[in-house]
């Protein structure tokens, strides 16, 4: 069945981009692949750029929760708002909920939507079609005076082999993604692991070997390979 697109017609495709600064066509970038908020703190804050120096852009910024909902508990401000070209916003971001968890980290994601302006004079009598980037960054809420820094939770992970399946266990009180795994040569994917829990991936058929791994810091970059043997 043929589907006729009449002229003046917009089609709207929504482009889902994860844990990566999103610079489309349109250039609209955030500043950061993940936020960090301090526990303790009033707010955070993360920067968007609009580097096309002709477009404005509709920006709309929402949090959710680990389960995909929209978090009540979060301020975003403001949550709606026009970028103009070539220009830097600033989002402030405001934890009002109750209380989460001292001795370990809590997360939540955050989503950018950026709708490019259309000019309807230009609209006559064409087909357009219209790309609207939604950029999803993940937010981690930190308590203050956590067991360890950072930088250590890394020698807190433990990796065994259970059958067919790997299972990683992280002892720190930070969320941990690991990323380029390879076992014996052969790609795993990547896989983030709660604070004070395990995860656990399927094997490939007939992978064996040590296991080669990174993670990401919180500044987004990717951190020297390590080994294990399982």
């Amino acid at each position: 069945m043929n589907t006729l697109i009449k002229p003046g017609l917009i089609v709207s495709f929504i482009l889902m981009m994860i844990s990566l600064p999103v610079q489309a066509s349109g250039g609209i970038a955030l500043g950061a692949t993940r936020v960090i908020y301090p526990a303790e703190a009033k707010q955070t804050s993360l920067a968007i750029t609009n580097s096309n120096k002709q477009e404005r852009y509709l920006v709309n910024a929402w949090i959710e929760n680990d389960r995909g909902q929209k978090e009540k508990t979060f301020a975003v401000t403001p949550p709606l708002f026009v970028s103009e070209p070539d220009s830097e916003n600033t989002l402030r971001i405001i934890y009002a909920g109750p209380q989460l968890p001292a001795d370990r980290e809590s997360l939540f994601y955050m989503n950018v939507k950026a709708i490019p302006s259309v000019n309807k004079d230009n609209l006559e009598g064409k087909n357009v079609l219209q790309l609207a980037i939604l950029s999803r960054i993940k937010l981690f809420v930190r308590p203050k005076n956590l067991a360890m820094p950072p930088e250590e939770a890394l020698s807190q992970l433990r990796f065994e082999r259970a059958g067919n399946h790997l299972k990683v266990s992280n002892a720190s009180p930070y969320y941990v993604t690991l990323v380029n795994l390879y076992l014996g040569g052969q790609k795993l994917e990547n896989i983030m692991i709660a604070p004070k829990n395990s995860a656990q991936q399927t094997l490939p058929t007939g992978a064996s070997g040590a296991l080669s791994w990174q993670s990401v810091n919180d500044y987004g970059a990717i951190t020297p390979a390590r080994r294990v043997s399982l």
